[in-house]
């Protein structure tokens, strides 16, 4: 395989390997290695889209800071003058390698064998049933319109 698109940070990279990057600040250590997601593999008349078993490792060189940028706001006429700016923070990255397939390690008997019976988790309790939830009550309904009309124009009458 010849190039790969990984994805780092929410952004993508075409890489090949021994290239070296700046990307966005990464939360690996220096010197560390580790396998961003593969979107695309391709090269030697050959293409995989998100292949499976496929990946590429990644090391950390170090951390840089970007370029700085100045920005500033000015209106005329009216004193108004604002100056900010920005630094990004920047890992550099080497890919060292590309296509090396993700190896399962084999469980072996003895490991399983050697583990005493105190450090094997105890047999889990059957759960109980949960219990039925409490009827919900019937709200009251109110009374009805004309039961509070009919006082009102008894009195209408009475005057």
């Amino acid at each position: 395989m010849t190039y790969a698109i990984i994805s780092l940070g929410g952004k993508q990279y075409r890489v090949q390997e021994g290239q070296r990057l700046l990307v966005d600040r990464l939360a690996h250590e220096e010197g560390k290695t580790f396998h961003p997601a593969v979107l695309f593999v391709g090269g030697n008349g050959s293409s995989e889209f998100s292949p499976k078993g496929t990946q590429v490792t990644v090391k950390v060189v170090g951390s840089a800071l970007g370029e700085k940028i100045r920005i500033g706001k000015y209106k005329k006429r009216t004193g108004y003058k604002r100056h900010t700016g920005h630094r990004s923070q920047l890992t550099q990255i080497e890919i060292t390698a590309i296509g090396a397939t993700k190896a399962a390690k084999p469980k072996t008997e003895k490991a399983t064998a050697e583990k005493p019976a105190a450090e094997k988790p105890a047999e889990a309790k059957p759960k109980t049933p949960a219990k039925p939830r409490a009827a919900a009550k019937p709200k009251t309904k109110a009374e009805p319109a004309e039961a509070k009309a009919e006082p009102a124009e008894a009195n209408e009458g009475a005057e």
